[in-house]
């Protein structure tokens, strides 16, 4: 199916019905997909895109691993996904990171989730959906969209270069540390994702030319190459997701601050960031 937005509206979705070669993965609360889902949506645990047995849990899987998640919720090359979740975009927009990765471009978000769709009062289903397993295949990991703790460090300081810290501001300080040390990534802006969400309609992204004032005034632009973090890569899904909404040239930093917060060796600040 053609022609899809990248930001999709709840309403512009219904009105697709019936969807031919489309896939609504939905990654809320179990419990809540099972109370009631979009039609036709399957349920995909958030953890299996992630990497298993590791200190850094916001890294990738491996192609194989991924291979068997894609395949099981049958995903083919030709397929449009739509992803959905339950809090305004975190898991969502990591899935978008995880779709690029792996070099399926075909995709949208559904602004505001499962929550602006039953707000829009449009129909729903319950209980579990089966899916129709496919053979999806990954011929490479692309590592365009994301960045390394190394590459960050050789980027810091550079003026086309930028740090979007999705953390609270609390954890940006370093007042709280859930790593062995607290602080934030030298040169970084913060703006706390859910400040992005519009709760009086459905945690639907915020106006977009508001925000990308907001950005440029933190000095966050389409000239300059974006890393975006927070603590495993999950609530900056939902920052990845806006830069690449406004078209900025956004990677993720998967290690976060969960893998720079707990090597001794990374630099740090503390404080607030300058006004």
């Amino acid at each position: 199916m053609a022609d899809i937005p990248l930001l999709l509206e709840p309403e512009q979705l219904a009105d697709m019905f019936p969807l031919n070669d489309v896939l609504i993965i939905d990654q809320s609360k179990l419990e809540n997909f099972v109370q009631g889902h979009i039609p036709g949506a399957i349920h995909l645990d958030f953890k299996r895109l992630q990497r298993p047995g590791t200190p850094v849990p916001g890294l990738l899987p491996d192609a194989e691993e991924l291979e068997a998640v894609f395949s099981e919720l049958g995903l083919t090359p030709d397929t449009h996904v739509i992803c959905s979740d339950d809090e305004g975009g975190g898991w969502a927009g990591r899935l978008i990171w995880v779709l690029d990765s792996i070099g399926h471009t075909q995709y949208s978000y559904l602004n505001g989730g499962i929550v602006a769709w039953r707000e829009a009062g449009l129909p729903q289903e319950t209980g579990e959906h089966a899916t129709v397993p496919s053979s999806y295949r990954i011929s490479a990991i692309n590592t365009d969209f994301s960045m390394t703790k190394d590459e960050v460090l050789a980027r810091i300081g550079d003026d086309d270069f930028a740090i979007w810290d999705a953390r609270s501001a609390a954890e940006y300080t370093g007042e709280k540390a859930i790593s062995k040390r607290g602080g934030h990534i030298p040169g970084a802006v913060n703006y706390e994702w859910t400040r992005g969400m519009d709760k009086a309609r459905g945690l639907r992204i915020q106006d977009l030319n508001e925000f990308r004032q907001l950005l440029a005034d933190m000095g966050i632009d389409d000239s300059k190459q974006i890393a975006t973090h927070c603590q495993t890569h999950h609530r900056s899904g939902f920052t990845y997701l806006v830069a690449k909404i406004l078209g900025y040239d956004v990677r993720g930093y998967a290690g976060s601050w969960s893998e720079w917060g707990n090597d001794e060796n990374t630099p740090i600040v503390t404080g607030p960031q300058p006004n």
